[in-house]
């Protein structure tokens, strides 16, 4: 009878992460359809990819598709039980790390525009040209390489040579072989996250100032930009918030297994997925211009 009941537990427990993983596969599924025609939409016009602003857009969708597809795979592969040589998950771990970070960066440096355009405005044409925006992203790759650097930096330091050969599952937690690692490890993403909400808090306070000060279309301007700084910085505590996530998770782990499994996908869902839907929201939708583009563009594929 126990028996039974064991199989009949491990039956429905099977089922419902089967469940689970369903769920982030249709969510992901709509992510990336958005994105893909939000894509599409921002090379139409040519005000679109010669404008700071929405270049650094462009940005955060192709990073977040980028960062979403190949954190997706990696969950599927570890939810069939794949595992890989470790060489090879280096080089797939390169590029989640990597645009892992390229999202807040992005997100911070598109409040630093806002800030440019309400508080310096004679000078946003100047500094925030096409150019500028060019230089922007090799900065942005620049900064976002250095947690990943850190990271892989600590574990060939401690790795041995056939470690490279043997099979694994690939996860991010694959390269911590000792706790000092992960330590090292949280507290390069926590200075990051840091100075990044200095950043936006300091461009909040300065773009709040300008809208008490500004009258009329300036006034309405100031406060529009006010609230973007505020949604770009609900999405970059979405991102802090996941950086806690493994320290819950651990602690979870050693209390009961399918609880482990309910709050990593959760986690997965509420920090992974949620703060990368803002991105299309922010300005996919809010922004006047980008959304009748992207509304006269579905109105035409819907007439062919």
């Amino acid at each position: 009878m126990a028996g039974n009941n064991s199989v009949v537990g491990g039956a429905v427990s099977l089922a419902q992460i089967n469940e689970k993983v369903i769920i982030v596969q249709m969510l992901v599924s709509i992510f990336l359809c958005i994105n893909s025609l939000l894509i599409i939409t921002f090379f139409k016009k040519e005000c679109f990819y010669t404008t700071a602003r929405y270049i650094l857009f462009a940005l955060t969708l192709l990073s977040d598709s980028l960062m979403l597809f190949m954190s997706d795979i990696l969950l599927i592969l570890n939810h069939f039980g794949i595992s890989m040589q470790v060489w090879m998950c280096i080089i797939i771990s390169v590029v989640v790390l990597v645009y892992y970070i390229v999202t807040p960066v992005t997100l911070t440096v598109m409040t630093l525009e806002r800030y440019v355009a309400i508080c310096m405005p004679l000078r946003h044409a100047e500094l925030c040209s096409t150019r500028s925006a060019m230089h922007c992203i090799l900065i942005i790759h620049g900064l976002s390489s250095v947690p990943c650097i850190v990271v892989l930096s600590t574990f060939f330091a401690s790795a041995s040579l056939s470690l490279y050969k043997q099979y694994r599952l690939c996860s991010v937690e694959m390269f911590m072989l000792y706790r000092w690692q992960d330590r090292v490890r949280s507290a390069v993403h926590q200075y990051y996250f840091l100075i990044m909400v200095i950043i936006i808090v300091f461009a909040y306070v300065k773009i709040m100032k300008a809208a008490k000060a500004a009258s009329g279309e300036d006034k309405k301007s100031s406060w529009k930009g006010l609230r973007t700084v505020i949604l770009h910085g609900f999405q970059l505590l979405l991102c802090l918030i996941q950086l806690w996530c493994p320290f819950i998770e651990t602690a979870v782990f050693q209390i009961d297994f399918m609880l482990f499994i309910n709050v990593r996908y959760s986690n997965y869902i509420l920090f992974n997925l949620t703060p990368r839907c803002l991105s299309p929201l922010i300005y996919g939708l809010r922004d006047e211009t980008f959304f009748h583009a992207l509304k006269n563009y579905v109105l035409y594929k819907s007439d062919i």
